[in-house]
């Protein structure tokens, strides 16, 4: 017997979402407790439909058609802290909003997360995305995180090894169709040291004021100046922040890219080109280095869509348009960045349909 649910009908996503795009949600529930969300599940199973999970929306791509299953927005919050020898473990609700878990962990002076300030959306994600920014990733502190198991409609927990984290991937990204995140679990360090590990931020900081809520009121204010943090007064607020990953390539190929970067004089020495080893073998290039290389200039326009004008890496709307716009600015994007580089660019949010 599955318990009663209020199931809505046809409900707008495009408000639910930071991009401000995409057609209804065919079926729509707000779980407030994990009870909902195993009720939603098995509800939309019976009936043959899609699922689809949402949290603050910023990172996900609604088609023009909308979801034609049923979307289970995650509501439920709330944070416990227990400590366990020299960490603090800190578990979110997948309904909390990831900034204010931030604010309050660096209020509580716990290191691990401060880097991370100023990314919206919610906790559910950031496993998920396996969420990073200026040098901090939250696989470096994420303990285990509490799920949904969809295919054998049984909760679990699983510990951080198993959740097979990377670089913006992890095992829910590879299937989203199997398990809904409930909670979160962080192992921070109580008064702990920042670790500033990214050029920008240790050059803003400079020598001295590296303590945690220095380093995330730096943070906020690289981001803000990059349109990277939500804010209803910014014309480029209707974002879903980087809309593509920065490639990892093997190294020869990263090693010959800046080679010729240097030979066609778009960097004059081969320490302008940022990029970061990732393994012996492998390097991370920056895609908002290539995009503008590429010839896509910052606040480039494409009638109700275009590019932020404060960073190249996000694609933005200006109101008024249609999914379909955005996508076709993004291959724009895409085909110019493989033409110049021969790097195919990927996209980083949640495409429904």
């Amino acid at each position: 017997m599955i318990p009663a649910i209020d199931i809505l009908e046809r409900v707008a996503l495009a408000p639910r979402t930071t991009l401000e795009l995409g057609g209804p949600a065919r079926f729509y529930l707000v779980a407030r407790d994990e009870a909902t969300v195993v009720a939603g599940v098995r509800w939309a199973r019976l009936r043959g439909l899609r699922v689809g999970i949402l949290g603050g929306g910023s990172n996900l791509v609604v088609s023009d058609e909308g979801f034609d299953g049923l979307v289970i927005e995650m509501a439920m919050t709330g944070v416990e802290e227990e400590r366990e020898g020299d960490r603090v473990l800190v578990t979110a609700a997948a309904g909390e909003e990831w900034d204010a878990l931030v604010e309050r962990t660096v209020a509580a002076a716990w290191a691990g997360l401060q880097c991370l300030s100023g990314i919206p959306g919610r906790v559910g994600a950031t496993p998920v995305q396996t969420v990073g920014a200026y040098g901090q990733e939250v696989s470096e502190t994420l303990r285990s995180v509490r799920v949904f198991d969809r295919e054998t409609l049984e909760l679990r927990t699983l510990d951080a090894s198993e959740c097979e984290l990377a670089y913006r991937d992890s095992m829910f990204k590879r299937d989203p169709e199997r398990f809904v995140v409930l909670a979160v679990t962080f192992a921070l360090v109580p008064e702990g040291a920042p670790t500033v590990r990214y050029a920008e931020l240790e050059r803003v900081l400079g020598p001295a004021g590296r303590d945690l809520s220095t380093v995330r009121d730096t943070v906020l204010a690289l981001r803000r100046a990059k349109s990277m943090v939500l804010d209803p007064d910014d014309p480029n607020r209707r974002s879903a922040g980087s809309f593509f990953t920065n490639p990892i390539v093997d190294r020869e190929r990263a090693d010959a890219l800046v080679e010729r970067a240097v030979r066609e004089g778009l960097v004059p020495t081969p320490d302008q080109v940022p990029r970061w080893p990732m393994g012996p073998e492998k390097t991370k290039l920056a895609a908002g280095w290539l995009i503008e290389r590429a010839g896509i200039a910052k606040g480039l326009r494409r009638g109700r869509v275009g590019i932020s004008s404060k960073h190249a890496l996000a694609l933005v709307h200006h109101g008024g348009g249609t999914t379909t716009e955005l996508m076709e600015l993004a291959e724009e994007v895409r085909a110019a960045v493989h033409a110049r580089f021969a790097i195919t660019l990927t996209p980083e949010p949640v495409c429904w349909g």
